[in-house]
């Protein structure tokens, strides 16, 4: 009896709860990682900084100072892939290229910069731009794309990046629907692309047309994707113009979670019937499948908004300015991550359908948004 417990007891495995050297290979590799993501982010702060300036009076001068800093990301990101994937090492540092957490991050201190109060000042007609511009574009594109056969989620993706504010709106409606993160980028690459040309077109348009500076502000506001680049196409506008572009394009900032309820909802509904559940979503699954980070957006601008009316301007001003700056940081890391982590196979499978839906969307945006901004902003006077 004694040799056969001596026997088992002999022959029972050692608990070991040292790494393996499999362990801490890996663990290196994610550490180099992050060091190699936090440099390509500098690269991407200097190259943002440095082109306008080394470019400052040349004819590339203009639209140097207007290329926003998810373009030098994801180009960045995409050398970087190139290059560690001909080194062999891009999938073994993959565990630090966490795009998910920086842009879920971003996008809640991006909700510091909304102040409700801004929306106040001409909290009616831009209200009424903003649902009614968004429904009438994102309806059209969904069914574009739909007509065109493309995926439910890149059509959820490029509706709300069309219809509400770009890139912000495409990462949102991301986290919403668990898109692919090639559709992510793909996305984003598009606003880009079309985003820069508005910047110079659109003020070129209202002035040609002989828009007054509010209607000028509303459509520059309503139709330019990205908030960056809306203020540098008001900044060329005018004073004025650039006002009403800023509140029209935060009022579109701020219904980001009241899209990606909805579009959560969709999913839900659309999941459970494609399991042949014909109950009504529960709300645990509701509450699964909805982004948190939505939350912490729409809580993080009431704080702010909350924070900036009593207290001292100058200290409410810098605290915001540090979240922006944090804001830029994480969203730089993450579409530095998004490149790093592209399947360049995966332009091949999109085709040339996004580029059509993004094109005539972007027309039909143009021309009820330029409808709405003469309806609802042509008494307007500041």
């Amino acid at each position: 009896m004694n040799e056969k417990t001596t026997s088992t007891q002999a022959v029972e495995p050692a608990t070991d709860t040292a790494p393996t050297p499999a362990g801490r290979q890996s663990a290196a590799w994610t550490i180099l990682g992050v060091a190699v993501l936090l440099g390509l982010g500098y690269v991407v702060h200097f190259l943002t900084e440095w082109v306008p300036a080394a470019t400052k009076g040349t004819g590339f001068g203009a639209i140097a100072k207007s290329i926003e800093f998810p373009v030098y990301a994801i180009l960045v990101g995409f050398a970087a892939n190139a290059i560690l994937s001909l080194l062999g090492v891009r999938k073994k540092m993959s565990k630090a290229f966490r795009t998910e957490f920086l842009i879920k991050t971003g996008l809640v201190l991006l909700g510091a910069s909304i102040n409700f109060t801004v929306i106040a000042k001409a909290a009616l007609p831009a209200i009424a731009q903003a649902v009614l511009l968004i429904t009438a574009v994102f309806l059209f594109t969904w069914w574009f794309s739909g007509l065109l056969g493309l995926d439910d989620r890149l059509r959820a993706l490029l509706s709300s990046a069309i219809s509400i504010c770009g890139v912000s709106a495409a990462v949102a409606a991301a986290g919403a629907v668990q898109a692919k993160k090639e559709q992510l980028a793909y996305t984003a690459s598009l606003v880009i692309v079309f985003a820069v040309p508005m910047i110079f077109l659109l003020p070129w348009a209202s002035e040609l047309l002989g828009l007054s500076p509010a209607v000028t502000g509303a459509w520059i506001g309503g139709n330019i994707d990205t908030t960056a680049a809306v203020t540098a196409a008001g900044t060329m506008a005018g004073e004025q113009p650039l006002q009403i572009a800023t509140i029209v394009k935060v009022t579109q900032n701020a219904l980001l979670g009241v899209v990606a309820v909805l579009l959560t909802m969709y999913f839900t509904f659309k999941a459970q019937r494609e399991a042949g559940d014909t109950s009504s979503p529960k709300l645990v699954t509701m509450w699964q499948s909805f982004p948190k980070f939505v939350l912490g957006f729409l809580i993080a601008s009431v704080v702010a908004t909350v924070f900036a009316s009593n207290a001292d301007p100058a200290a409410a001003a810098s605290a915001i300015g540090v979240a922006n700056d944090l804001r830029t940081w994480f969203l730089i890391l993450a579409f530095v991550s998004i490149g790093l982590e592209f399947s360049f196979g995966s332009l091949k499978e999109a085709g040339w359908k996004p580029v059509l839906v993004f094109a005539v969307a972007t027309v039909v945006n143009l021309a009820v948004g330029l409808l709405l901004a003469v309806v609802l902003w042509n008494g307007f006077s500041f």
